[in-house]
């Protein structure tokens, strides 16, 4: 359902507009769909995959619902909307082309469970993401960036959450030192990250960070055939921690800020990221990440990205970011409060005016399937607003059958690759390595100080005889020799030189330390 240079979305008939295209190299002007539950928004989102994706564009969407994976198999002329579909290919003047298919799709999961394995390392994700998702204050955020900081500058890799855990103990065993360098440091900060963190683990986050990490390139290929490869992430689960969802994909969007190339204003895009359930990402957001997230929205148009915000209500989005947003489907909203009455005035403002359509009576009665539409012309202009009749999808409506899913897994691309977890030496092993070092030169030179003075050799003697009794000792300890009192200094010294003195190369991050992993 599409021309060399454009996405046919819908229209036609006597009481519609003109049908509705979206322009490929519009695209990257990123877009909007918006409606209440149940009026068409996974159907539009749907056939703008399949578009997307018949014109050699990858995709990238989270399958909120498990409608969207059907999006793998061609449609069923046995479904019980195989008449009303062709009834509107009719209407709307595409009978003679429309025909049932299915497009290359890939399954993605972040618990492993309905696609393959993906994941991030912690260094990756950075701190202010981090932050966020663990909901940190400003003081415990400012730890986390110490942390961060130490991580860097002493060569301890951050993979995955039994890393940061093992670098925050070290952090706080040596917090003294560190809060003369960098800022207080105190336990209360770092017990309450701690928390969090297992509370992210208790949800399932850690399943998030650790190697393999996700190579970008597997989700920007293109079929053998030339059409675009379709990413779909199952987010029925990761929907019960949304706060977990919306950071991942915030995270995704800006690494591939981060990874792609300036491309200017392609005539085809590198990638579309449809972003469902958006309300999420700016619920209870900082102002300062909110306005990351519109610097990023805005220059990613020039990486050859395209975004859609999936939403309820265009009032989920904020104004600035709703701005940027040119490619409009707009759902029916319902009016039954003042709130929603107000809701509907301001989406209808949002449009270009037709003067033979009253804009805010359509949205509210635009019936399922059926929209107000205003895509951007050749000019990057919005069109006038449309009342629009959305085409029939090609793949199959609703989701497919958990046998078929594994079938597609089994023959996808990158079958095999992230399945496996890999557990590199990093910030745990190496800080456990050093503790047990430090432990083993401790013994050493008490071993040492044991054979060169008798009166350190009888006070271990004594120290180790007494050692396994239980309760509390009546006896009174040997009087230690100064030189017993310097082998404790020196022990301790050797201790902290050991744990706090080393450097190590540092972490290489990407251009996106000024946007999301400033530290």
């Amino acid at each position: 359902m599409h021309l060399d240079d454009r996405i046919f979305v819908g229209g036609g008939g006597a009481e519609y507009g003109e049908a509705q295209h979206l322009l490929l190299r519009a695209a990257n002007r990123h877009g909007l769909i918006a409606g209440a539950t149940g009026t068409g928004k996974t159907v539009t989102l749907q056939i703008l995959a399949e578009g997307f994706s018949a014109m050699g564009v990858p995709v990238l969407l989270s399958d909120v619902k498990g409608d969207l994976s059907g999006l793998a198999r061609p449609g069923d002329p046995a479904h019980e909307l195989h008449g009303p579909f062709m009834q509107r290919a009719t209407t709307i003047g595409i009978a003679d082309t429309y025909r049932y298919a299915g497009f290359p799709t890939v399954f993605w999961d972040l618990y492993g469970a309905q696609g393959h394995p993906i994941r991030t390392t912690v260094t990756e994700m950075g701190p202010l993401l981090l932050s966020r998702l663990l909901e940190l204050s400003d003081a415990q955020e400012g730890v986390l960036n110490i942390a961060f900081r130490v991580s860097d500058e002493q060569g301890l890799a951050l993979y995955d959450l039994k890393d940061l855990r093992s670098l925050l103990i070290w952090v706080g065993e040596n917090r003294a030192e560190l809060s003369l360098r960098y800022g207080n440091v105190s336990p209360q900060s770092i017990g309450a990250i701690q928390r969090r963190l297992l509370v992210l683990e208790n949800e399932g986050g850690a399943k998030l960070f650790g190697e393999p990490a996700l190579d970008l390139s597997d989700i920007l290929k293109c079929a053998p055939d030339g059409r675009g490869q379709v990413n779909i992430l199952a987010a029925d689960k990761l929907m019960g921690a949304p706060r977990l969802y919306a950071t991942f994909l915030l995270w995704l969007l800006s690494e591939l800020f981060e990874t792609l190339p300036e491309v200017g204003n392609p005539d085809k895009l590198k990638l579309v990221f449809f972003f469902d359930e958006a309300h999420l990402l700016f619920e209870d957001a900082p102002k300062a990440l909110v306005d990351k997230v519109e610097q990023v929205a805005r220059l990613i148009r020039s990486k050859g990205v395209g975004v859609y915000f999936i939403t309820q209500n265009p009032d989920d989005v904020p104004e600035d970011i709703l701005g940027q947003l040119g490619n409009r489907v707009q759902h029916a909203l319902r009016a039954f409060t003042a709130r929603d009455r107000k809701a509907l005035r301001a989406a209808s403002e949002t449009y270009r005016d037709n003067p033979d359509l009253d804009i805010e009576t359509a949205i509210r009665e635009v019936g399922t399937g059926e929209a107000v539409t205003s895509m951007l012309d050749q000019k990057g202009r919005p069109g006038m607003a449309q009342r629009t009749l959305i085409r029939p999808p090609c793949s199959q409506l609703g989701p497919i059958t958990p046998a078929q899913r594994a079938q597609v897994m089994a023959a996808s691309p990158v079958s095999g690759k992230y399945e496996a977890e890999i557990d590199r030496v990093s910030a745990h092993e190496k800080l456990t390595a050093r503790a047990e070092q430090a432990a083993r030169e401790a013994e050493a030179m008490e071993a040492r100080a044991e054979e060169a003075d008798p009166a350190v050799r009888e006070y271990s003697a004594a120290r180790r005889y007494s050692a396994p009794k239980v309760g509390r000792s009546t006896s009174r300890p040997l009087r230690k020799s100064r030189k017993s009192e310097s082998l404790g200094e020196a022990m301790t010294q050797a201790v902290i030189k050991e744990l706090s003195g080393t450097t190590g190369r540092r972490l290489v991050r990407g251009i996106i330390g000024g946007l999301f992993k400033g530290r």
